[in-house]
């Protein structure tokens, strides 16, 4: 990472800030099976209208989300679909994480109980 530039790790930064917020990953994953208007993803997430605007308003500025004008209604989708590799990956990181400190206490249990 020392061979990259301050401003494209900026808009790295910029991006998992994006990413950081739990109502835009819920709107993801809404989106992960394909394009839903914002009735669709209200549903699914059970987020506020006016909550799952805002959200979709900042993912498609970040340009993680496009949307697509049919009819009367807007339709939202993924632009790249790897942003759930990136997802699974730090899911397995804290799911290893989470399995080490569960080892750990089960040590400090049976130390207790000595």
């Amino acid at each position: 990472m020392a061979q990259i530039p301050i401003s494209a790790l900026a808009q790295v930064a910029d991006y998992f800030k994006v990413l950081s917020e739990l109502s835009r990953l819920q709107v993801l994953c809404a989106l992960k099976d394909g394009a839903k208007n914002v009735t669709e993803i209200i549903e699914e997430t059970g987020l506020g209208q006016a909550n799952v605007s805002k959200h979709l308003k900042i993912l498609t500025q970040a340009g993680i989300l496009k949307r697509q004008p049919q009819g009367v209604s807007v339709y939202y989708q993924i632009t790249d679909p790897m942003i759930f590799d990136l997802c699974e990956l730090v899911c397995q990181s804290l799911e290893i994480q989470l399995q080490e400190q569960s080892q750990a206490l089960k040590v400090l249990d049976g130390l207790r109980q000595v």
